[in-house]
């Protein structure tokens, strides 16, 4: 039994050690949420949501309103608008 425990335990250790990186861009995609300026303090709608697109270059937008359990997951052409409790954008971050 030991004989099968301590490779195991060798390999799970070395596998916590690995480097994490990163999740690779997507070619052609470049998300840039510092263009956001001008969306914040404004509230959600279809338009708002076309504007940070066209904005972000992103494909993808979520919305996150404060206390809202979201996924943790990178992707690079995500955007994620942070909603204040007014239901307007208090920030911008791709990803």
């Amino acid at each position: 039994m030991i004989r099968i425990a301590l490779p195991v335990a060798a390999l799970l250790l070395v596998g916590a050690c690995a480097p994490k990186t990163p999740a690779a861009a997507i070619p052609g995609v470049e998300c840039s949420a510092e263009k956001l300026g001008e969306l914040v303090g404004k509230a959600r709608s279809p338009e708002v949501e076309a504007e940070a697109r066209r904005l972000s270059g992103a494909n993808v937008v979520r919305w996150l309103t404060p206390g809202m359990m979201v996924t943790m997951e990178f992707r690079a052409d995500r955007l994620n608008l942070h909603l204040g409790t007014d239901g307007k954008i208090g920030s911008a971050r791709c990803g």
